[in-house]
């Protein structure tokens, strides 16, 4: 009696193990699924950023290059103004303001590039330290 008690349970054993076992293996299936979904996500989401980042590469040279070459355009309208008209007076020349960065590029002037004090810059101390000197040098 005992052998037959023992033989039902492992059969029941046997059948709640295959049971607990088909559970768990659908789980690891979806598991394995959910991390390859996972991988290619991660995977199109880091080129979905290197397109990105080219991209804004890319668009800043190009307006880099847009800038330069308006900057040369300008630079050419504004000469060619100067030399095919002339006596042309400020106002009604857009150009003038470039005209004259231009000739003060052209000529080496350097007087608006020299470096002395601010304006408002004094040689004398002013206001606490002006105050705290004075009593520094009577003691």
């Amino acid at each position: 009696m005992a052998w037959i008690n023992i033989l039902i349970f492992v059969s029941i054993g046997i059948v709640i193990g295959s049971c607990i076992a088909r559970l768990t293996m659908r789980n690891n299936a979806q598991q394995k699924n959910l991390k390859k979904e996972l991988k290619q996500s991660r995977y199109e989401l880091e080129q979905y950023r290197q397109k990105f980042s080219d991209h804004f590469t890319q668009s800043a040279e190009l307006l880099d290059n847009i800038s330069r070459d308006y900057t040369k355009l300008y630079q050419r309208m504004a000469i060619t103004s100067e030399e095919l008209i002339p006596h042309l007076p400020e106002q009604d020349n857009p150009f003038v303001k470039r005209i004259s960065e231009l000739s003060d590029m052209t000529t080496g002037s350097e007087e608006n590039t020299t470096q002395g004090p601010p304006r408002d810059y004094s040689d004398q101390a002013t206001g606490l330290l002006k105050d705290a000197t004075k009593t520094n040098k009577g003691d």
